[in-house]
């Protein structure tokens, strides 16, 4: 088993085991849609064994970016589509990232609504807005009431994403977004049912994994998670603590036969990862892009207990990552200052191998 060879996923046969990470790039406009340019990157990048797409927003209260993708409106849908339509076309697979931004927001970015997390606690430091940079808001506490009609706009956004033709769809409960919200203790003080207590903060992930795998498939529905990432104010830093609330996590999703758990951690081989990949007792995925960007050999390290590994800025530089991976060519190396602007400099211009 290597890097190259097939792997099964869910209801996806994949030609390799190479994965490309969901990347935030911006390009999307106002609007949220997917425009010719989107089309030709994911495109060019459709040899990957799978892509998964860039954070998605399910609602416009989870908007976290400016010029961030959704899967709310019709055009949005269409504009995704068309993505769809292009990646399968040049043989290749595709899944969609749901992403509520949670507190990572600000109203100057999505529109005016207001921002929700589980409890009233804001993120220190500064967000960049339509309007420039600006302090994160105050996020108003969800109630246990509101906690189903916000599932449902993850049940209904992964729909869409079905209905725009994606292969999956990846639900982003990593990186201090909403659903990571709910997981760490810094960001989650309730008193319910959905807090405090292990397994009452894994209790809104599971339920949000279970609804959307009963409405698209559970072979179609992937789960990220990032235990101990500790960004965005998403702190995890007790590790008896985290370990028992990834493992009721874990343990409560187990049963749905996932099409995969997607795990980014600085020490794939250590306790608390291989602990989780035994509960979970599915396909698992590893990013070991953590704090520095992912070699091959980082990645065929994994291979043999991961079933795949999740890429993030080597498939960014590299559309044709799979082809210099495999031959051993010489890699173009990201440019940092093109991630988020817009445009095709640093996006859709960056070289295939020339033989």
């Amino acid at each position: 088993m290597n890097l190259f060879s097939p792997v099964k996923l869910g209801d996806l046969n994949l030609p390799n085991r190479l994965v490309m990470a969901p990347l935030t790039r911006s390009r999307s406009g106002v609007d949220g849609v997917p425009g010719d340019i989107v089309v030709e990157y994911y495109r060019q990048r459709a040899t990957m064994g799978m892509l998964i797409s860039e954070g998605t927003y399910p609602s416009f209260a989870g908007q976290a970016f400016t010029r961030q993708p959704g899967l709310v409106t019709d055009a949005q849908i269409a504009g995704w589509k068309r993505v769809t339509d292009a990646v399968h076309a040049d043989g290749g697979r595709i899944i969609a990232q749901i992403m509520h931004s949670g507190r990572v927001t600000h109203p100057e970015t999505n529109g005016g609504r207001t921002v929700v997390a589980p409890s009233a606690v804001a993120i220190e430091g500064l967000t960049r807005t339509y309007a420039g940079k600006l302090p994160y808001p105050v996020p108003h506490a969800l109630t246990t009431a509101e906690l189903p009609g916000v599932i449902e706009e993850f049940v209904q956004a992964s729909r869409n994403a079905i209905a725009a033709g994606f292969d999956g769809v990846e639900i982003h409960g990593a990186n201090g977004y909403l659903l990571h919200e709910f997981l760490s203790p810094a960001s989650n003080q309730r008193t319910d049912a959905y807090g405090g207590s292990p397994a009452n903060r894994a209790r809104f992930v599971i339920e949000t994994t279970t609804a959307i795998a009963a409405a698209i498939g559970a072979g179609k529905t992937w789960l990220r998670i990032s235990p101990e990432h500790n960004i965005q104010g998403a702190l995890e830093k007790d590790a008896s603590q985290t370990q028992e609330t990834y493992s009721a996590l874990v343990d409560g999703i187990a049963p749905l036969g996932l099409a995969g758990l997607s795990i980014l951690h600085k020490d794939p081989n250590g306790p608390l990862v291989q602990e989780l990949r035994t509960r979970f007792l599915g396909p698992v995925l590893i990013n070991t892009g953590f704090e520095t960007i992912t070699s091959r050999q980082d990645a065929q390290a994994v291979i043999g207990w991961a079933d795949a590994v999740v890429v993030g800025r080597p498939s960014l530089a590299n559309p044709d990552l799979v082809k210099r991976w495999q031959q051993d060519l010489p890699l173009n190396e990201p440019d940092h200052t093109t991630f988020y602007t817009e445009g095709a400099v640093g996006y859709t211009d960056y070289p295939f191998w020339q033989n």
